[in-house]
């Protein structure tokens, strides 16, 4: 049938995921750094993400479209919010998407000190907190680091965390395995890669472990590399 549906002009698209966010149907994606349809019938045609865009990538179209299919809308949300609820702990485990724009510039309040842009893109991080399945694992690149990394090295953010979903913790004061729960995620998941980041000192070698033994109980072929601090947060060679 012809009807009115919303069309998105990736190249203008900046991936902000305002739009996203703005859609009640949950319609909308971002993908690869670009919002897009997921599906023609998730979409009323009402274009509550049009006046949210800030680079006018949204625009109207008339064109062949599956009808608004409201009852598949109403399963494909509560399929997302059983996956950010399949966590355990307090309210503040709670799954949540942080949507950060790749252009967006360092803010300062007025009489606040210049502070650097954080790069986190999920809550919970603590790998024990997080859920096996949620939405920002699709197509995720995995950031799974000691938690003392981002305190030694200061470009921390910027230079590891940019663009990836983070994964945190401390083989010695959890004293668990964190390979069982990191296997699921990644096989359950697609993933598109993973990097580990540790400390120099050798109970961080539980955490390089984890990850590598995640990675080959998955059985999945993904690009992956180690990266070792200082515990003067300087990067090792090799």
């Amino acid at each position: 049938m012809k009807r009115q549906i919303i069309k998105i002009d990736e190249a203008a698209c900046n991936g902000c995921g305002l739009c996203a966010d703005a859609c009640h149907e949950s319609a909308i994606a971002i993908i690869d750094g670009k919002a897009k349809l997921i599906r023609d019938d998730y979409c009323d045609g009402l274009g509550n993400c049009l006046p949210v865009c800030p680079t006018g990538a949204i625009t109207f179209e008339e064109r062949d479209a599956a009808a608004y299919n409201e009852a598949a809308v109403i399963a494909n949300q509560e399929k997302k919010m059983n996956q950010e609820q399949h966590f355990s702990g307090c309210p503040g485990s709670q799954a949540k998407t942080m949507n950060r724009n790749e252009h967006q510039e360092e803010v300062r309040p007025e009489a606040q000190p210049v502070h650097a842009v954080s790069e986190l893109r999920q809550w919970p991080v603590q790998i024990k907190l997080l859920p096996v399945n949620a939405p920002y694992f699709d197509n995720a690149n995995l950031l799974i680091a000691a938690d003392c990394c981002a305190f030694a090295n200061g470009a921390f953010h910027n230079q590891f965390m940019k663009n990836k979903i983070t994964l945190i913790g401390c083989p010695k004061l959890d004293s668990v395995d964190y390979s069982e729960k990191l296997t699921e995620i990644i096989s359950k998941n697609n993933i598109k890669s993973v990097t580990v980041v540790r400390m120099e000192v050798p109970c961080c070698g539980g955490i390089e472990h984890a990850a590598i033994t995640a990675l080959k109980n998955s059985g999945k072929f993904l690009p992956w590399q180690v990266f070792t601090l200082t515990t003067e947060g300087e990067l090792l060679e090799g």
